[in-house]
């Protein structure tokens, strides 16, 4: 008896899970009538970063579907779409560290390197789902212990990083 009590849990729990669509541990809830992915190649209009900031962008972002789900990567029209754009790349001052008295010795005591993301997602199964936004993150940096060319690479990977899953969240997992 308790062990048709077990079965028929495991099996009520099975079936809640799958009713609604597949759902993974990485919090995307995808219908099960959506099989394929395409992931336009994102442009910078920035007029910043180095110069395969987009192509980098664009390949982690597919990367993080292909880890995360089991849709298929096709070239174009997909059941889910993406494209967009890296529309800024912004470089800024956080605080002033002071070197005395005279003013005109102060120096940026931290710099903050922000990435703004333009992304249109196409949900063709489910429109209402359908969204284009900006997706925005930042990292700061010690100008005094690194240049910004010695560390760069690492920032983007860091706000790459949070943009992606960002958009994941947002497109799979309507956060």
């Amino acid at each position: 008896m308790k062990l048709s009590k077990q079965l028929f849990f495991a099996l009520a729990i099975s079936t809640a899970i799958t009713a609604c669509g597949v759902y993974s541990f990485t919090g995307a809830s995808i219908p099960a009538d959506v099989k394929t992915i395409s992931i336009a190649n994102f442009f910078n209009d920035s007029n910043g970063g180095p110069p395969n900031m987009e192509q980098t962008f664009t390949e982690e972002l597919k990367d993080e579907f292909q880890r995360n789900t089991n849709l298929e990567l096709i070239q174009n029209q997909g059941d889910l779409q993406f494209e967009g754009a890296i529309t800024d790349y912004n470089l800024r001052p956080q605080s002033i560290a002071s070197s005395g008295s005279n003013q005109l010795n102060d120096q940026s005591g931290l710099m903050r390197l922000t990435i703004s993301i333009r992304t249109s997602f196409l949900n063709l199964k489910k429109e209402e789902d359908n969204f284009e936004r900006v997706f925005s993150f930042y990292a700061d940096y010690d100008p005094e212990a690194s240049t910004l060319a010695q560390i760069e690479a690492d920032l983007i990977e860091e706000i790459f990083a949070q943009i992606i899953q960002d958009i994941f969240l947002a497109s799979v997992a309507q956060w």
